[in-house]
């Protein structure tokens, strides 16, 4: 064993050389059997990675919410017999909180604890209300990779250790009730949040929510609050600044926003989920700013992006961590807009992204990297292999920094040290491959090997691309070539 770790521990030193060795000497070639090494030596880390994410494990002793006074029938607020049920389960050192089978209707957020699971058990739904003054008081959250307070994610976590959502039941965020009409009403909060994160404002200054904060338990607003309603739509699940996290088995629909969102998050097991949405913004996983995540078995069906790496927006995450050790591996993405992309919110850094033996079908992209120029920061170490694409509408692999919503600024992000190996695509209707940068910081060090697309309705479009590496890329037969 210790053999095995000072083999991969040799490798990983020789792959940092070679790739610090490449950054220093920017203009010289960048050969095929260069990128292989890198590539070999990339996926040796991922044991180390696996090694690290241990699922968390619960005492053996069970809380059973109906005997907390829940209610399976449809119409009875659960709310607080289950975060009462979550409490003391964690007050008597942790353990299974169980949902029964049932309908269990909860009007306002879940708060989850440490040291437990909280286990939806096979014909259990849990479905949530649509009444934002049920959301309150505001908390701390990063909406759309910028920190703020407000109305609270439906199923919330703060600085918890050992947590789990489990179970083969259903989570149901009853998008259709709000997301609509504050997503046509959203757009002046979200302006004023994003200048917020430019201004570096200090984050409990951000007040959205109804414009009212109390943190000092005063019963006063801290002075912040404007008093006002907002409309910045609440995720369904956020977990921040938490550790050894479990979801696990779970059908889960209708998000108002982001999804599964855990946030400045170590160790995360997301595993044989379920999750279908019918809004945009409805992003299935969103791992932001966090540290190894394993993503493996799971089927996402969403309007807006399956699984996307995110680390933060422009000034805001300058100075926060990144997202980097994230696996993702064996799931079915089936999304209307990204199978799986890093961005847009990746100002924080994103980089040691390993994704393999998945499955893609039907989008807009099925592998997308996107910014713009107000973001920053830098993506690198992305590995990618044996996938699995039947059809693109647009492109099948792009990188692009002219990502909407962009704000005027100039900092071009750094894309660098991809490597991409055995994908087949069945059909893209427009550009197969969409490598663009810009002239001050073009993309550089991408490795496509062994690429096979039956079918394209346009030609690739690559510009501002600096040591791109092509080997059997084929496109209808035709062998890629870069001038």
């Amino acid at each position: 064993m210790k053999s095995r770790k000072g083999l991969i521990l040799l490798v990983a030193c020789v792959a940092a050389a070679m790739i610090n060795s490449c950054s220093s000497q920017k203009n010289d070639a960048f050969s095929y059997n260069q990128a292989k090494a890198l590539e070999e030596a990339g996926w040796q880390q991922v044991p180390e990675i696996l090694a690290r994410i241990i699922p968390p494990t619960f005492r053996e002793q069970t809380f059973n919410v109906t005997q907390f006074g829940a209610k399976g029938d449809s119409t009875t607020d659960n709310r607080e017999a289950i975060n009462n049920t979550i409490k003391a389960c964690s007050e008597r050192g942790g353990g299974q909180v169980l949902i029964p089978a049932g309908q269990y209707f909860v009007d306002g957020p879940i708060i989850l604890l440490s040291n437990v699971n909280l286990h939806i058990a096979q014909n259990a739904r849990l479905y949530f209300s649509s009444n934002p003054d049920s959301y309150l008081p505001a908390v701390k959250v990063r909406w759309e990779g910028t920190m703020c307070y407000n109305y609270s994610p439906l199923i919330y976590g703060f600085q918890l250790e050992n947590v789990a959502l489990t179970g083969k039941g259903t989570i149901d965020g009853a998008a259709r009730e709000w997301s609509r009409e504050w997503r046509k009403v959203q757009k002046p909060d979200k302006n004023r949040l994003r200048q917020m994160g430019n201004d570096k404002i200090p984050d409990d200054q951000r007040v959205f929510g109804n414009g009212y904060l109390d943190l000092d338990g005063d019963g006063k607003d801290d002075g912040f609050g404007d008093g006002q309603q907002h409309f910045l739509r609440p995720s369904l699940i956020e977990l921040i600044e938490c550790k050894n996290i479990l979801f696990e088995d779970l059908t889960i629909t209708e998000s108002p926003f982001w999804t599964v969102h855990p946030v400045f998050c170590k160790n995360v097991t997301i595993r044989n989920l379920k999750v279908f949405g019918v809004v945009l913004n409805d992003d299935g996983v969103d791992p932001d700013s966090s540290e190894d995540v394993l993503i493996e078995g799971c089927e996402i069906q969403t309007r807006d992006d399956a699984i996307s790496i995110k680390a933060g927006r422009d000034q805001d995450a300058w100075d926060r961590p990144g997202s980097k050790n994230i696996i993702v591996r064996n799931n079915r993405l089936l999304s209307g807009a990204n199978a799986l992309c890093i961005g847009s919110e990746m100002s924080g850094g994103v980089e040691n992204i390993f994704a393999e033996d998945n499955y893609i079908a039907n989008g807009m992209h099925a592998l997308n990297f996107k910014c713009n120029l107000d973001r920053g920061g830098q993506v690198q170490r992305v590995f990618l292999r044996n996938t699995k694409v039947e059809s693109c509408r647009d492109a099948m692999f792009i990188f692009r920094m002219d990502y909407h919503g962009y704000r005027g600024n100039n900092f071009p992000t750094k894309f660098n040290d991809f490597f991409v190996s055995n994908i087949t695509c069945g059909n893209v209707e427009k550009k197969p491959f969409k490598i663009v940068g810009v002239e001050a910081e073009p993309i550089t060090r991408v490795m496509l090997d062994n690429i096979k697309i039956e079918k394209a309705g346009e030609e690739s479009a690559i510009e501002f691309a600096d040591q791109l590496v092509l080997n059997k890329v084929m496109i209808e037969g035709n062998e890629l070539t870069v001038q």
